[in-house]
């Protein structure tokens, strides 16, 4: 017990004092509340030192990273800018006074620079005409970037969401460093950390209230997409144990084409090929092709490269628990899955959302992540014609792949799967070489139900120890049907085989790698050899 506290406790025996009791008792609630007040300034510095000794290994922009002695991972440094005290109060005033003044919501600008521009300009108005604020002009630039943080960003984590070399923002709790993805370093600690619960679930709620959705003790967890197409996953106590959690994936603007998986050996220019080949299925008989991995490994990535293969003349439906998927095709209609609204009610299921596609005339159904009931209705689709469907599902093998899709919550007939072509399976590795890479480390292909048993055969296998994806030499099954389909012969189709894998070797050493530009290419060769 401290002194003041001893003192109350002694002045309230003695009745006759009700006035010192009084005084000593706000005296001594000031001192507390500032006390209070210095230790939650403390708690929001929001930068964590780095101890011990540093080694600079790279930097661009406001980003520093370091090696740390004694540290397994990287540490990566941005300069952290927090309101404190009486900013805190200019701060919410004029923020309370740029929401009445700006009428443009966020969401009607799309282009989140020009929106970042245009609040950031509207604030700094609002800021030279408020002369009684009493902010200097040294400081209107800093107090218009902290309001436009607090209205359209996200606090502390805005400078990594504006980094587009990083996949992940990962906020672990309070009073812990907040970890990165790089798409160059892999995992990385932070310098930035939030200091107390209240910080991140106010993000939460944020982003919560920008998608429509609440997130409190009935509803604790939350996962939706972002305006700029980035995918968000928070949780909050009881759930989380040690505070809240917020993970943002952030959406590649510039996405990954087959220029790139070849470049950064995901997939060698023969297996691209032959993929192309099979996509496209020389407009005779498109493959059906399921994408496996595990988390990360990068299957929506591929499954886009996939579909960058199809011609523009087709109509394309995809449908998506978050939408990820970026083609650059004109006749795509996206649909995206809706969970139950605050009432329990609204739920649009991906079931739904493939049944409803296929009385819409669709060429191509393509379903980011295959988990539940829309495989049966897929593979009902695949079996009645819909030829050139894609998706992708949780397995890190073919065979793997085949006992998910046949047993619950999918249970797809066996017989079923006999429309199913080809299975591409990814994984993420870590190479004591090379750091994490991603491979394709299998193409399988489905070849006939044998006793109520899918069987499948490898074409393409990765091999580890040189880690190159090589030919099994089997025979196609799906190759064969082609033929069948296009009155090629075998000599036909190789050199056509050899002519994709020639421009996509032209394409990697020239560099041109922009998905559009990727995509032309591809339809100027569609245009010359038909």
């Amino acid at each position: 017990m401290s002194y003041l506290d001893e003192l109350i406790e002694e002045s309230k025996e003695q009745k006759n004092k009700p006035k010192l009791i009084k005084k000593i008792e706000e005296k001594y609630s000031e001192v507390k509340n500032k006390k209070n007040e210095f230790l939650e300034l403390k708690k929001e510095a929001g930068q964590v030192e780095i101890k011990g000794k540093k080694k600079l290994v790279t930097s661009y922009a406001d980003v520093k990273i370091y090696k740390v002695q004694n540290e397994p991972i990287l540490y990566y440094s941005v300069p952290v800018i927090k309101a404190k005290g009486p900013e805190k109060i200019i701060i919410n005033t004029i923020k309370e006074a740029a929401t009445r003044l700006i009428t443009i919501s966020p969401e009607e600008i799309r282009d989140p620079v020009k929106r970042r521009k245009f609040y950031f300009k509207k604030v700094k108005e609002i800021i030279e005409r408020s002369p009684e604020l009493g902010v200097p002009n040294s400081k209107i630039d800093f107090y218009a970037d902290m309001v436009v943080r607090e209205m359209i960003g996200y606090g502390i984590l805005d400078i990594l969401t504006q980094d587009d070399l990083l996949e992940e923002i990962m906020v672990i709790g309070p009073n812990k460093p907040v970890y990165v993805f790089h798409r160059q370093y892999d995992m990385m600690k932070t310098n930035i950390k939030f200091g107390n619960d209240e910080e991140i679930r106010n993000i939460i709620d944020k982003i919560a209230r920008q998608v429509s959705r609440r997130v409190d003790i009935q509803s604790p967890l939350l996962d939706a997409r972002l305006p700029d197409g980035s995918r968000v996953n928070a949780t909050i106590k009881p759930i989380s144990l040690g505070g809240s959690t917020l993970t943002i994936r952030k959406f590649r603007t510039d996405p990954f084409s087959v220029v790139d998986l070849v470049s950064r050996g995901t997939i060698n220019s023969e297996t691209a090929a032959f993929l192309w080949l099979a996509v496209d299925g020389l407009g005779a008989k498109p493959a059906n092709i399921l994408v496996s991995g595990g988390t990360g490994s990068g299957k929506t990535t591929t499954l886009n490269v996939l579909a960058s293969f199809i011609p523009e003349r087709e109509r394309i439906i995809t449908i998506e628990d978050t939408a990820e998927l970026n083609l650059p095709i004109e006749h795509w209609i996206r649909f995206e899955t809706r969970p139950p609204g605050l009432e329990g009610t609204g739920e649009v299921t991906m079931d739904i959302l493939v049944k409803n596609s296929l009385r819409m005339r669709p060429d191509r159904i393509v379903v980011g992540e295959i988990r539940h009931a829309e495989a049966f209705t897929l593979f009902t689709a695949m079996n009645t014609g819909h030829d050139g469907s894609m998706g992708t599902v949780h397995a890190n093998s073919a065979k793997e792949t085949i006992v998910r899709l046949l047993n619950p919550p999918m249970k797809v007939p066996p017989l079923m799967l006999d429309a199913l072509n080809l299975i591409v399976v990814q994984a993420r590795i870590h190479d004591r070489r090379k750091g994490t890479i991603r491979r394709v480390t299998e193409v399988a292909e489905v070849i006939g139900v044998i006793e109520g048993k899918p069987q499948v055969q490898l074409l393409f296998e990765w091999d580890p120890t040189i880690d190159k994806l090589k030919s099994t030499g089997v025979p196609s099954k799906y190759g064969d049907l082609l033929l069948r389909y296009t009155g090629l012969s075998k000599e036909d189709f190789n050199n056509e085989l050899k002519k994709r894998k020639k421009l996509i070797e032209q394409l990697v050493s020239k560099n041109i790698r922009e998905m559009p530009k990727v995509v032309q290419e591809f339809k100027k060769f569609r245009v010359e050899n038909e």
